[in-house]
C-alpha cells in the first residue's frame, strides 16, 4: 500500500511537496478545478453561492499542463496518483443533460487521453448535481478541534440550485427566472450510464482508471436532485454498468460509513477482492445520515486498523490519502492535521505488512 496526500490547486507548490515527502507520502492526488474564488472553504451556506469558485472560463487541462505537474512532483520524489474531480464547466451539460452534452463528452475523452499520455493512472470524479452541500463547520472533533459535520434536520434539503450553478460552482451566467433544477434517480443513473459507455472505452485505451466517489453527504436527495452512490450496494450497480478494470471506485471510507445502512468492512472487502478500487480516501467519522461529524483518524466509528488488514489480505497495493481531517489549534492547523493522519496511516500499514496475512 502506498501513502499519498491530496492537494488542491492553490496548494500545489514546492513547500507542500516537501511537506508531503517529509511526512512519508510518496504520491499526490491533485485537485485542479478552481473550487474557491478566495480562501472560503467549500462548505455550503444554504442558497448563498457567493464565494464559490467561478469556472466559466476555465480551459480544458492540456497534456502540457498535466505533464508539467507530473514533472514538478517527480523533482521532489513524488508520483501523481490521480487527478480528482473535473471542473464543473467541463461537464455541466453531461450532468444536466444539456445541449452541449455531446461536445463535453468529446472534451472529456481528450482530457482522459491527455492524462494517459502524461502517465497519470487515475481520474477521480463525483457524478453529482449538488455536490458537497449542507456541511457546517465547527469544533466537533476531539478537544474542540475544528471539523465539519452534517445535520439533515437543520437544513432545507430541497433548496433549489441557482440557475447556472452545478457542484456549488458557477459555470455560466444564471437566469433568475429559470425553473428550479430537478433530477430524478432514474434520470441521474441514465446520465451516468451514458457517460460511462462513452468514456470507459477511451480510458481503457489510454491506460487510465476512472474512479467514482460516493455521495457526500450520502442523503437520499439534496437541492431537488437525486444522489447516486448513497448506499454501499450502489457501488455494485455503478461498476456493473461497464464491467471494466477502468471503471473503478474512488473509495471514501468516511462517506461509506456515513451512509444510513451497510457494513463498511464488507464493502471494502468486496471492492478490494474485485480489484475495483482506484484509490482510497482514508478518514474517520462518528454518526450516520441524518447526523454525523468528522473526527481524527483514530477517534471515529471505523476500526481503521481492520480496514488496513482487509486491504492487506486482498493484496491491495494502491494509494491511501487522508482527503481531509480536523485541524489542530496551532500556527499550521492544516499541516498539523495532515501530518497526524499521515503518520497514523503509515504506522497502520507498516504494522499490518510486518505481521502478514491473518491465519484463520
Amino acid at each position: 500500500m502506498k501513502i499519498g496526500l491530496g492537494l488542491f490547486r492553490d496548494s500545489l507548490n514546492e513547500r507542500n511537496y516537501r511537506f508531503a515527502a517529509q511526512a512519508g507520502a510518496t504520491h499526490i492526488v491533485a485537485h485542479l478545478p478552481r473550487y474557491f474564488s478566495g480562501s472560503t472553504p467549500h462548505l455550503s451556506r444554504g442558497e448563498e453561492d457567493t464565494g464559490w469558485g467561478d469556472c466559466r472560463d476555465e480551459p480544458l487541462w492540456s497534456y502540457e499542463d498535466l505533464a508539467g505537474l507530473v514533472a514538478d512532483l517527480a523533482e521532489h520524489g513524488l508520483e501523481l496518483a490521480a487527478i480528482e474531480n473535473f471542473s464543473p464547466n467541463f461537464w455541466s451539460d453531461v450532468l444536466l443533460d444539456g445541449p452541449r452534452k455531446n461536445q463535453q463528452l468529446e472534451d472529456l475523452k481528450q482530457l482522459i487521453r491527455n492524462a494517459g499520455k502524461a502517465g497519470i493512472p487515475c481520474i477521480g470524479y463525483n457524478f453529482s448535481i449538488a455536490g458537497v452541500w449542507g456541511w457546517v463547520r465547527g469544533p466537533f472533533a476531539r478537544g474542540g478541534a475544528m471539523s465539519v459535520g452534517f445535520d439533515l434536520d437543520s437544513i432545507d434539503a430541497d433548496s433549489p440550485l441557482p440557475d447556472g450553478v452545478v457542484w456549488n460552482m458557477r459555470y455560466r451566467d444564471g437566469d433568475p427566472d429559470a425553473p428550479a433544477t430537478r433530477v430524478s434517480d432514474a434520470e441521474l443513473w441514465q446520465r451516468l450510464a451514458d457517460t460511462l459507455h462513452a468514456l470507459v472505452p477511451v480510458a481503457e485505451e489510454a491506460g487510465v482508471k476512472l474512479a467514482a466517489h460516493p455521495d457526500d453527504p450520502p442523503a437520499e436527495a439534496l437541492r431537488g436532485t437525486a444522489r447516486l452512490v448513497n448506499q454501499p450496494e450502489k457501488y455494485d450497480r455503478l461498476l456493473d454498468i461497464v464491467d471494466s478494470p477502468s471503471n473503478t471506485a474512488e473509495l471514501c471510507l468516511g462517506s461509506v460509513q456515513e451512509m444510513s445502512t451497510g457494513d463498511i468492512y464488507e464493502t471494502v472487502r468486496k471492492l478490494a477482492r474485485r480489484d475495483r478500487i482506484g484509490y482510497i480516501h482514508f478518514r474517520n467519522v462518528k454518526g450516520r445520515v441524518p447526523h454525523y461529524w468528522e473526527t481524527f483518524i483514530d477517534d471515529g466509528d471505523i476500526d481503521t486498523a481492520e480496514i488496513i488488514r482487509i486491504l492487506r489480505d486482498a493484496h491491495y497495493d494502491g494509494v491511501l490519502i487522508p482527503d481531509h481531517t480536523p485541524e489542530f489549534d496551532c500556527e499550521a492547523p492544516w499541516h498539523a492535521g495532515m501530518a497526524y493522519a499521515l503518520g497514523y496511516i503509515r504506522a497502520l500499514v507498516q504494522q499490518a505488512e510486518a505481521l502478514g496475512p491473518a491465519t484463520r
